[in-house]
């Protein structure tokens, strides 16, 4: 089924748009919040929760991209679930590394002014993705949003971990340049 076709079913609310959602798109919310989480219990119910979020955010919404609209919804499904998890146990994880990596790059959120400009922040970071050639924006975006193991995209490009490793460094380090020439991070 088309995504106009299954925006179509949320919009005359008929709960057929569900299950269209996760025959096209279940997979891949799976593997993101597989990538996340590394759970299957916790990973089905992010996709509960995600579909339900679809469901109460369409409409009024009614996103040009509906990958890119589930994708973000499970993303942050997935990373308020392992944060909530973490609370009552301590532990590494992907997600404590990724944020690990990027510190250097973006600062701490716990202030409220920096929460009020995050919208900026996302935009300029959206911006140096599309600046990147289509390999280094698979690598950034790979690691960054879809949280994928470094060997996992080293296997993909064929090249060796450690020069994954390698020009994830000089990705944040140009992420980082990018933040202090635009005013966002102070050198």
């Amino acid at each position: 089924m088309k995504d106009d076709e299954i925006i179509d079913l949320y919009f005359n609310r008929n709960e057929r748009a569900i299950k269209e959602t996760d025959i096209k798109y279940g997979r891949y919310c799976e593997k993101i919040a597989g990538n996340i989480l590394g759970n299957n219990l916790d990973v089905e119910e992010c996709l509960d929760d995600t579909y339900l979020k679809v469901w109460n955010r369409i409409p009024p919404t009614r996103p040009s991209i509906l990958r890119a609209f589930i994708g973000k919804i499970i993303r942050e499904t997935s990373i308020n679930r392992y944060k909530a998890s973490r609370t009552y146990k301590r532990g590494g994880g992907v997600v404590d590394e990724l944020l690990d990596e990027l510190e250097e790059c973006i600062p701490d959120n716990s202030n409220v002014e920096l929460s009020i400009l995050g919208q900026e922040l996302a935009g300029i970071i959206r911006d140096f993705v599309r600046e990147l050639n289509k390999k280094e924006a698979y690598i950034f975006t790979a690691r960054y949003f879809y949280a994928e193991e470094i060997s996992h995209i080293a296997e993909k490009y064929g090249m060796s971990r450690h020069n994954a490793t390698v020009v994830l460094g000089r990705l944040r380090k140009k992420l980082r340049e990018r933040l202090i020439k635009e005013g966002y991070l102070v050198s």
